[in-house]
C-alpha cells in the first residue's frame, strides 16, 4: 500500500543496539511468571548460541538490580513454608503423584533462577563461565516445561502445593562469594538430586501407573542433564580454587561448615558423581563424612 495522508509511512525501527547477555539474565530472573521466564531463558540462550550481534556478553560490569523487583520473581503461588512443614503424601493416590511431581517442578524452577544468578551475578569471570550458566538456566528451563505439562494432565498446576525454599535461601547465603556459591549449589544441594532420583524412581515404579511412567521418563532427562549441571559446578569450583591457591577438598569443608551446608547422607549416586567429576577423594569424604 502506497503512503497517503490518510496511511502515512510505517515508522521504521530504530537500529539495533547491544543488549548484555547477564543484563537480559538478570530481566528473566526478576520475571515472575514462571512459563515467562522459562520461555525468556530459552530465548536468550537460543540468541546466544547464534551470536546475535545485538548480544553482547560484558564479562566486567557489575549489575545493580532495580530494588522495585524481588529478587528471585515469582509468582505468589506455591506457599513457602519450613521443610519439615511440606506434607508428604503418598505417589500410589492421584494426588500423592501430583504432590511428588509439584516438588520436583519447584525445585526445577528454583533451579533456573538459582543458574540465572550466577550468569549476572558475578563479574570477572572467563565468558565460558556465562555461557556454560546460561546453557544450565535454559535446561532447567526445559525440565520445568515437562514437568508442568505432566501436572496439568493430572488435574493441577505449578503453586498448587507448598513447597520450601532451602535452594534460595543457599544462593542467599553465597551472594558474595563464586566460590562458594559454586561449591554449595551445584555441588552440594543440586548433585543431592543425583542421589535422590533413582529412589524416587524407584518409587514410582511400584506405583506403576501410565502417568508415573511418564513421571520415571521425564527424571531420566533430569538426571542425565544435572551430571552436567554438577560438572560445570565442579568445573569451576575447582577453577576458582586454583586462582586462589586453594586445596578445593579442605575448602570445600570449610565452606561448608562457614554456611551450613546440609548434611549429606548415603546412599550416594557414585557414578552418576563420577560422570560429574568427583574425584575419588571426594567420593570418600562424602562416605566419611568429612564433607560436613
Amino acid at each position: 500500500m502506497q503512503a497517503t495522508p490518510d496511511h502515512p509511512p510505517a515508522a521504521q525501527p530504530a537500529p539495533c543496539q547491544a543488549m548484555s547477555l547477564r543484563g537480559l539474565a538478570l530481566q528473566a530472573l526478576c520475571t515472575p511468571d514462571p512459563a515467562e521466564k522459562a520461555r525468556r531463558t530459552q530465548a536468550l540462550f537460543q540468541a546466544e548460541q547464534t551470536d546475535s550481534p545485538t548480544l553482547a556478553l560484558d564479562t566486567r560490569a557489575t549489575l545493580d538490580p532495580d530494588p522495585a523487583q524481588p529478587l528471585p520473581g515469582r509468582p505468589d503461588r506455591p506457599l513457602l513454608v519450613p521443610p519439615m512443614q511440606v506434607p508428604h503424601r503418598s505417589p500410589f493416590v492421584p494426588e500423592g503423584l501430583a504432590a511428588l511431581v509439584h516438588a520436583v517442578c519447584h525445585i526445577e524452577f528454583n533451579a533456573i533462577n538459582l543458574a540465572l544468578d550466577a550468569v549476572w551475578r558475578f563479574p570477572g569471570l572467563p565468558a565460558d563461565f556465562y555461557c556454560d550458566w546460561l546453557r544450565v538456566a535454559a535446561e532447567e528451563a526445559t525440565h520445568f516445561g515437562l514437568l508442568s505439562d505432566l501436572l496439568q494432565d493430572l488435574g493441577f498446576a505449578y503453586g498448587d502445593f507448598p513447597a520450601h525454599d532451602g535452594l534460595w535461601e543457599m544462593c542467599v547465603k553465597t551472594q558474595f562469594d563464586a566460590t562458594a556459591r559454586m561449591a554449595l549449589v551445584p555441588r552440594t544441594l543440586e548433585a543431592r538430586g543425583l542421589d535422590a532420583t533413582p529412589l524416587i524412581q524407584a518409587r514410582l515404579r511400584k506405583v506403576n501407573t501410565p502417568d508415573a511412567r511418564r513421571a520415571i521418563a521425564i527424571l531420566d532427562v533430569i538426571l542425565r542433564d544435572e551430571i552436567g549441571h554438577v560438572a560445570v559446578g565442579n568445573r569451576w569450583y575447582r577453577w576458582l580454587c586454583d586462582q586462589q591457591g586453594l586445596e578445593p577438598v579442605a575448602h570445600y569443608r570449610a565452606l561448608a561448615r562457614q554456611h551450613n551446608a546440609p548434611r549429606l547422607r548415603p546412599p550416594f549416586n557414585e557414578a552418576a558423581r563420577r560422570l560429574a567429576g568427583f574425584s575419588q577423594l571426594e567420593l570418600d569424604a562424602l562416605q566419611s563424612q568429612e564433607t560436613t
